[in-house]
């Protein structure tokens, strides 16, 4: 019996918008993959302009293996419910790659062991995160950080364990699909609501001890901003939907928006600055104390990276959960 006759067959997806700099090669790695598993590789495109289109189209056109299909509705948690509508019959796994990141050439090979030991439902890995510019230094440092993350478990490398939630990695599709597939409400945060309803489905989420994948963060902090304003909106229209009191990692940076409005009466006394003053404090040291313990003078800037994420965050969850009932539907 052949490797492929003897995993279950599964099937690959990859959301997708103007990654162009990224496809090629990251095709080019999951093509053996594909191989080895007898799974399709479904690039699942919103509306590239960039060239992401002709990258893909070349590759598919001498590789029956992998497809595009356009995704109508852009947003990753869409395209993956598309690639498994249309192409899950027969596969038993769905394995969700996310075009902007890095993954050992066993990857897959790995989750699909892992599943099939540990009889999980979901396998989630770690997402470490590694920049190339200052920018994206100072924001991989952060992101890898207590201080930036809370201490989310999938932030850090595991030793294999049971987890309540993680980065998607590999679902069982008999899981997936009986629970509704991703809530394509959620442009962000998309995976905590799904591993949520499975969790009360009965399903077993298993983080990965023996794969990772690498996340390349964003090169400018105003993108930065803008990605932690739409997490802080799915945090808390997960909240709304699901009534799910958030977690005291979460609640921490909740405070950051209103002690930021909060400073702005320091007119009236100066302690109302005092809280900004602080938080700014801890962040600003946090990033020069990591740039010395590490003589890693390019991560100085961790602290204005963390900064800008919590603000974001705060920001986002607020305008979220403050935002009237009827305007509520896409966070």
């Amino acid at each position: 019996m052949t490797q492929t006759e003897a995993l279950p067959p599964s099937l690959i997806v990859i959301p997708c918008l103007n990654e162009a700099a990224h496809i090629g090669a990251l095709l080019e790695q999951l093509r053996p993959a594909a191989e080895r598993l007898g799974a399709r590789i479904i690039v699942a495109d919103g509306g590239s302009t960039d060239g992401t289109l002709g990258i893909v189209g070349k590759i598919a056109a001498r590789d029956p293996r992998v497809i595009l299909v356009h995704n109508d509705k852009r947003i990753q948690s869409a395209a993956v419910n598309l690639a498994v509508d249309t192409f899950g019959d027969g596969a038993e796994y769905l394995i969700r790659i996310d075009a902007h990141g890095g993954y050992p050439a066993d990857y897959c090979d790995r989750l699909v062991e892992e599943a099939l030991a540990t009889g999980a439902d979901s396998v989630v890995v770690s997402m470490l995160t590694s920049g190339s510019g200052a920018v994206q230094k100072a924001v991989a440092a952060a992101q890898n950080s207590r201080l930036g993350t809370g201490g989310s478990k999938h932030r850090h490398l595991s030793a294999g364990e049971w987890v309540d939630h993680g980065h998607h990695a590999l679902m069982r599709i008999s899981a997936f699909t009986p629970v509704g597939g991703y809530d394509e409400t959620f442009s962000h945060n998309e995976d905590a609501e799904l591993d949520y309803r499975l969790r009360q489905a009965g399903y077993r989420i298993w983080m990965s001890g023996k794969t990772q994948m690498v996340y390349y963060p964003r090169s400018s902090l105003k993108g930065l901003y803008f990605q932690y304003l739409g997490y802080g909106r799915g945090r808390a229209k997960n909240v709304l939907k699901h009534r799910v009191i958030p977690k005291v990692r979460q609640m921490v940076p909740l405070l950051v928006f209103p002690v930021v409005l909060l400073a702005a009466f320091s007119f009236v006394h100066w302690l109302a600055a005092v809280p900004l003053l602080v938080w700014a404090s801890v962040c600003l040291g946090y990033g020069v104390w990591t740039a010395v313990s590490q003589r890693n003078p390019d991560i100085a800037l961790a602290g204005v990276s963390a900064m800008v994420m919590h603000f974001g965050w705060s920001v986002g969850f607020w305008l979220q959960l403050l935002r009237p009932r009827s305007e509520r539907r896409v966070a």
